[in-house]
């Protein structure tokens, strides 16, 4: 009885479609709630502990230096342990959301918690992202793919869809962070479910140990393998990938606190700004994968950073809600895509290091991430005037845009040869 009990919990789970779901779902915890929480609840956040915007500032390049240590270790993840690091990192995801409904926490140890959800949410979209998707076939790569990376946009509809609720209740973000925390337990043993079937229930051991050491010594050998020839389109690729992540989180990590400040006869317009982000996040991929499809991804990416510049621009000539809702809509439609695009661009350059390339760039997408909120903070001053930040997160995509152009030239020669 009790082996026929276990079965029927410790199940494996094999259906394509199904491990694509639960990519979504992982996705929607460790982004949506580990990363994007904090922009939904941090009106409430900076009200209740009476924070200032340059404390806020600070707490999410905390959590953004925290992704870029996380795709860090991620790239040195041997591939044998993919399953076993990711479930860590995501009991850490979901331990780190809940741990913020512990009262009177000092700024200190909110640093440290918000350091731990970044490097968790770094770790575990890469890890989940290659376990998920070296589950499909050939032919259904394509749309289980962007069924997998949708789980990032379905993520911040919940958090803001979540946000919205429990404050209309008289709850503030304590009990929402716990909330999110107690939704995303399930995913933890949908990713048991998923485990590799070979998966070996020794512990480490000094085999191990010197695997990964060794795994260091290749990453060196492939870093030089992997640039020998196309150092110039790396280089220019993950330049204007720093400026898109410094690009676009100005208005990520503080539309609401805008919203808050601009709209202050709607209740919720922060709310409902960040939930038509996250809707149209959601439907951004298929439509620029068939876009790239028509006129290559380079083009396309070329069009995603010129939108998303245009729409930084918005709040600053639109004051009030058109303003607002505008750089919501083509947040939402261009952030996801320009990450989609670029990565399918840097992996291309050299596919047999294309895992490598990926990490590089998304190393690259953090350090932006990180820079944007203290030079929108500094550039806010005493009055929380977000414009100055806005318009320099618009000319850094500009300045990226160029970045991109002069990849393009540096791709074609290599393209016709290829050809």
């Amino acid at each position: 009885m009790m082996t026929a009990l276990k079965s029927r919990v410790f199940i494996i789970i094999t259906n394509e479609t199904a491990i694509a779901w639960i990519g979504l779902y992982c996705l929607a915890v460790v982004m949506g709630f580990g990363r994007f929480l904090f922009t939904a609840t941090l009106p409430d956040i900076m009200i209740q502990l009476s924070l200032s915007t340059t404390i806020a500032g600070w707490m999410a390049s905390v959590n953004y230096s925290g992704y870029f240590i996380g795709a860090l270790i991620a790239m040195f993840v041997p591939h044998r342990l993919t399953w076993q690091m990711l479930m860590v990192w995501t009991i850490v995801s979901v331990i780190t959301t809940m741990l913020l409904v512990v009262p009177n926490m000092s700024l200190k140890l909110w640093y440290v918690i918000r350091l731990f959800s970044g490097i968790a949410s770094g770790v575990a979209m890469i890890l989940s992202s290659s376990l998920v998707i070296q589950s499909f076939s050939n032919e259904r790569r394509s749309v289980l793919s962007a069924l997998h990376y949708a789980g990032i946009g379905v993520g911040i509809s919940a958090s803001a869809i979540l946000t919205w609720w429990l404050l209309t209740l008289g709850y503030h973000f304590d009990v929402i962070w716990l909330v999110a925390g107690i939704i995303s337990l399930p995913l933890l043993w949908l990713l048991y479910a998923i485990r590799p079937t070979s998966l070996s229930a020794s512990q480490p051991n000094n085999n191990q140990i010197s695997s990964i050491r060794q795994t260091y010594l290749n990453f060196k050998r492939s870093l030089y393998e992997a640039a020998a020839g196309h150092t110039k389109p790396i280089i220019l690729l993950s330049a204007s990938y720093v400026l898109a992540g410094f690009g676009y989180i100005t208005s990520a990590t503080f539309l609401p606190v805008m919203a808050a400040q601009r709209l202050t006869t709607q209740t919720y317009a922060g709310l409902l700004i960040w939930l038509v982000v996250g809707v149209f996040a959601m439907l951004s991929n298929p439509i620029w994968g068939a876009l790239a499809k028509r006129i290559g991804e380079t083009k396309t990416l070329m069009g995603l950073t010129l939108l998303q510049a245009f729409g930084m621009y918005l709040p600053i000539w639109f004051d009030g809600a058109i303003g607002l809702y505008g750089n919501a809509v083509i947040l939402g439609l261009t952030f996801v895509g320009m990450v989609s695009m670029t990565l399918i661009l840097i992996k291309n350059i050299n596919p047999a290091y294309s895992n490598l390339l990926m990490g590089l760039a998304t190393l690259a997408y953090a350090l932006g991430q990180f820079i944007g909120p203290l030079v929108t903070v500094a550039l806010a001053g005493k009055n929380d005037n977000f414009n100055a930040g806005l318009l320099v997160a618009a000319i850094g995509l500009l300045i990226g845009l160029v970045l991109v152009c002069f990849f393009r030239r540096q791709s074609q020669p290599e393209q016709r040869t290829t050809a």
